[in-house]
């Protein structure tokens, strides 16, 4: 790609995380992105090195966007210009069987409307079909993308494209967790505690259980769910919390804390009830139980986020408990033409 004084170039490695993040910085602003969102918000340069560690082959799956502006020579990336943006690509497999290809492209806002991010995209969807070619899933194979309500710019780039969109997800926050309510009764045999080890297949299941009629959603192996786990007894190991109806587990809260900058915040990752344990306030008794363990470890606010489609009503149970909406993020796919 190379449009005027514009040039790309692959993801390098560390030596790209601070461009990279002072991208992202100089796009909140005009984008309306909020700042402290778990699902995405304004990560530093080590959050953008933990997830290009955590991602597949980032050298050839991530691009970076130069511009060289008038009297720019030799000096800082040996004459290549400043970093203005840059595209991301990655995909997993759905319980249906789709293969869903994301790409996220971030472009400052003073260099849109010349073509870039268009260029952008057309490599982010070249790049995809030669992934789908070599992983042989073209046959359940789409593109997929993200915007949230205020990228006004990246939305009307992907419908131009063709693409449409087919969910969206609300973020959520408590503001303040020293204003939790207090808890309802637990019904006779119901008690709450910590999920241990011995727990985990049964947590699992319960999770896994509780998506088995939602669309769109992404499979979970118990082998990454145990890569969750790892991560979370490391931070924060009593936030994983657990209802038990005598000797069954009938539901978990699945909560863990960031650290964002200069605040600790709390997040509610998976709340699920089996489907014979609902309608007793379960679901009510384990959220504000995992809320106290994360204040409990230093957080001061909460995030979560549910599915604006969610058959369950679970949105009511949040703001029943002091959740206010905070952004909503939209996905768009289209389909890959051979």
């Amino acid at each position: 790609m190379a449009l005027h004084r514009y040039t790309c170039r692959p993801y390098r490695g560390p030596e790209d995380h601070d461009a990279m993040a002072a991208v992202r910085l100089g796009c909140a602003e005009w984008d309306r992105i909020d700042a402290g969102s778990v699902v995405e918000g304004l990560p530093t340069a080590a959050d953008i090195a933990k997830a290009c560690a955590e991602s597949e082959d980032p050298h050839e799956n991530q691009i970076l966007v130069h511009y060289q502006g008038e009297g720019e020579g030799e000096g800082e990336g040996e004459g290549e210009g400043v970093v203005v943006g840059y595209s991301t690509i990655r995909w997993w497999e759905e319980r249906d069987g789709t293969w869903l290809y994301l790409h996220r492209g971030y472009l400052l806002p003073g260099h849109r409307g010349q073509g870039i991010g268009s260029a952008m995209l057309d490599w982010a969807e070249n790049r995809i079909r030669r992934l789908v070619r070599e992983h042989g899933t073209g046959r359940t194979a789409v593109f997929g993308a993200n915007a949230t309500a205020g990228e006004a710019d990246t939305t009307a780039l992907l419908l131009a494209g063709g693409y449409r969109r087919v969910f969206s997800l609300v973020e959520l926050e408590l503001a303040d967790l020293r204003t939790l309510p207090g808890a309802n009764p637990l019904p006779a045999g119901v008690r709450l505690g910590a999920v241990e080890p011995d727990d985990y297949r049964a947590a699992w299941s319960a999770v896994v259980d509780s998506y088995a009629d939602a669309a769109h959603t992404r499979t979970w192996p118990y082998e990454r769910f145990l890569a969750t786990a790892a991560t979370a007894a490391k931070a924060s190991p009593t936030c994983w919390r657990a209802a038990w109806d005598g000797d069954r587990l009938a539901g978990v809260a699945l909560c863990s804390v960031h650290h964002r900058r200069d605040r600790a915040v709390g997040e509610v990752e998976e709340l699920s009830v089996r489907a014979e344990s609902r309608r007793r306030g379960l679901g009510r008794a384990l959220l504000l139980d995992g809320l106290r363990c994360l204040r409990d470890h230093g957080a001061r606010t909460a995030r979560l986020y549910t599915g604006t489609a969610n058959p369950y009503r679970s949105y009511d149970l949040y703001e029943s408990v002091g959740f206010r909406r905070r952004n909503e993020y939209v996905r768009y796919r289209k389909p890959i033409e051979n």
